[in-house]
């Protein structure tokens, strides 16, 4: 095992039909995370694609798989049997419909709350005690099926702070590999 190395998966979908949509905030935090190791993706074996460089002052693989979100697994399995990765650290980027748009929140196992990129990765790795950084999108408007609103863009109002949002996603990620779990949440579960 790789003891001192971290890698670090943002889900989405690939393709630029996909590129603004809720549900590839992943690949979105995961670009945050390569403008500051100061590298590009470039497309590895396992299906993804990766960056080797150091965040939080260790060594890290970023990685955005480039198969659909619901197949997730093999490539972020591929990916962790590659590096040898530990499981403990293993960070998972991925939106959240049960948390308010734009909060952050991290978490170690827990269930797939019906996320079908992370009921594939736990399937994959027949262990569910990955890391989570949670990126809140909100619930649907009225009766809006939530596999469509996922798919959708960030609203307008949405986009004004997304940036924002997505480098505090990035910064609890970073804060997550430095301090450990618990020192990570209490600094982005109080805001």
């Amino acid at each position: 095992m790789s003891a001192d190395l971290w890698l670090v998966v943002g889900l989405g979908n690939p393709g630029p039909s996909y590129a603004g949509n809720r549900h590839n905030v992943g690949f979105m935090v995961l670009d945050a995370l390569a403008a500051r190791v100061g590298g590009k993706f470039k497309a590895h074996r396992s299906r993804a694609e990766v960056i080797e460089g150091r965040l939080a002052g260790t060594r890290v693989i970023l990685a955005k798989p480039r198969s659909y979100m619901n197949e997730s697994g093999g490539p972020v399995k591929g990916l962790r049997d590659f590096y040898k990765v530990p499981v403990e650290r293993l960070v998972v980027v991925h939106d959240e419909l049960d948390i308010p748009y734009g909060a952050v929140r991290l978490k170690q196992g827990g269930g797939d709350n019906g996320h079908n990129g992370l009921r594939s990765i736990t399937k994959s790795l027949a262990d569910k005690d990955y890391l989570r950084v949670r990126f809140g999108v909100g619930r649907p408007p009225g009766r809006m099926d939530p596999a469509a609103f996922v798919l959708k863009d960030f609203s307008g109002t949405e986009r004004k702070d997304l940036d924002l949002d997505v480098d505090r996603a990035a910064d609890a990620v970073e804060a997550l590999m430095a301090q450990g779990l618990a020192a990570a949440q209490n600094t982005f579960h109080a805001s």
